[in-house]
């Protein structure tokens, strides 16, 4: 039951960051530019921030594995579309939106039923460590991977590669049962979804305009925050007046979970913020092809695959709350060292070192974290707290993009590179202050 579930994750993941070492690929045969790409893969990370929300609540009303499945399936067409695309539009419809679309359907029945499936503590940590690995390593070999399959036969049999695992999981998933019925009679709030929606979408194109016009990004930043509070201000009333709203209220009062959130955020945020950055650098001013830059990523991949394996072990040793600070200490380290080591050194495996710290930290973060979340609610609110859970998590995705990509591409140079890379340390050491925050001993785990 877990292998498709893991697999799921994997692919979402690497979806994500394979595209960083195709820039030059896509660019050149598409006729689009650096930032044009930087726009796919960010929006791509806002679709599934934007609609794992509602991704999340519609899988009570029509269950958990139908809701996987037509994921797959939206997902899969994406991928072709993406393979056979003829311009940057055809590859934002395909990729960004139905990718999109189809990992915000898929990714929280992932969670629920990892959650659902898996009533024990140890048997759940365990769980929730592989699909997490799986999640680590897909991001982390994201470049790996898709600098192999570009450089060995081009960008678009990429696309390929994900629609034949989509495939895969689809058979796979037949031994998967649903644990709980689904309820046909639940309502589902298409305002509050319509306008968390538009809220997170408004400000990460608000970031994404900082290099263009900063009065438009300043717009479009407050326009965000007005609707998102127009959202709590809809679904509180939806709670007084009795109704189900999108998410309830309830789910911000664990102030555990709410830490947790946080420090889910910072993660995603500093894994995609670094893939795209490096990435970019490589291929771009550096002038490296799709195979030596995925080569160099290798670091960061074995990193993540080191720490997400020995997991479940650490878990059994340390407090989860030890785990997610040492790994944003180790994450932290690794950026200074990226910064450091590139600045003085031309070789490529300058970016080694720090690839693996910042791997390695990452990968002894990310499950702790879902775990302190998910555990910290019961099963009637696992749809809810893993569509809240999943969003947050890609919108820490987008924004790193966004903010890191932003701050490099408004001007590829060395010196813009170590100023995103700092924007990054700075947004891990909120993670880190966060994480200190946490209790020692949670009640729920």
């Amino acid at each position: 039951m877990l292998v498709p579930l893991a697999l799921a994750q994997f692919i979402c993941s690497f979806a994500g960051s394979n595209m960083n070492v195709m820039i030059n690929d896509i660019s050149h045969d598409l006729d689009t530019s650096v930032q044009g790409v930087q726009v796919a893969i960010t929006v791509f990370l806002l679709v599934m921030a934007a609609l794992m929300i509602p991704g999340g609540k519609l899988t009570d009303r029509f269950g958990r594995k139908r809701c996987f499945l037509v994921g797959l399936t939206v997902y899969g067409v994406g991928a072709i579309l993406s393979a056979l695309s003829p311009e940057l539009g055809v590859l934002i419809l395909g990729n960004s939106i139905l990718e999109g679309v189809g990992t915000a359907l898929l990714i929280p029945p992932v969670y629920i039923l990892t959650t659902l499936l898996f009533t024990d503590l140890t048997s759940r940590a365990r769980a929730f460590g592989v699909i997490m690995a799986a999640g680590g390593v897909g991001a982390a070999a994201g470049p790996l991977i898709g600098g192999l399959i570009t450089a060995a036969i081009s960008w678009r049999a990429a696309f390929v590669f994900q629609a034949l695992v989509i495939a895969v999981i689809i058979v796979l998933s037949r031994s998967i049962a649903d644990p709980l019925p689904a309820d046909p009679t639940r309502t589902f709030d298409v305002r509050g979804a319509v306008l968390s929606a538009a809220g997170l979408v408004l400000i990460v194109m608000g970031i994404l305009a900082a290099d263009n016009n900063l009065w438009l990004m300043l717009a479009l930043l407050v326009a965000g925050g007005l609707v998102l509070t127009w959202f709590v201000h809809w679904i509180r009333s939806q709670e007084r007046a009795g109704k189900e709203p999108l998410l309830s209220t309830s789910l911000f009062r664990n102030r555990t979970s709410n830490l947790g959130l946080i420090t889910q955020n910072a993660q995603w945020l500093l894994l995609m913020g670094t893939s795209f950055t490096v990435a970019t650098y490589l291929q771009v001013v550096r002038g490296y092809d799709a195979i030596q830059t995925g080569v160099i990523f290798t670091a960061a991949t074995l990193g993540v695959l080191a720490s997400s394996l020995a997991a479940e072990r650490l878990a059994k040793r340390r407090p989860q709350r030890t785990l997610i600070i040492a790994g944003f200490v180790l994450s932290i380290t690794g950026i200074g060292v990226l910064i450091a080591l590139v600045a003085g050194s031309p070789s490529p495996w300058a970016f080694a070192p720090g690839l693996l710290l910042t791997g390695l930290g990452l990968g002894i973060m990310l499950t702790p974290s879902v775990n302190v979340v998910q555990s910290a609610f019961p099963e009637s609110a696992q749809g809810e707290i893993s569509g809240l859970s999943r969003s947050i998590s890609n919108l820490g995705s987008s924004f790193g993009t966004a903010i890191a990509g932003t701050i490099l591409v408004a001007n590829l140079s060395k010196h813009a590179y170590a100023a995103a890379m700092a924007a990054l340390a700075v947004a891990a050491l909120a993670g880190l202050i966060t994480a200190t925050r946490l209790p020692r001993h949670p009640g729920r785990l």
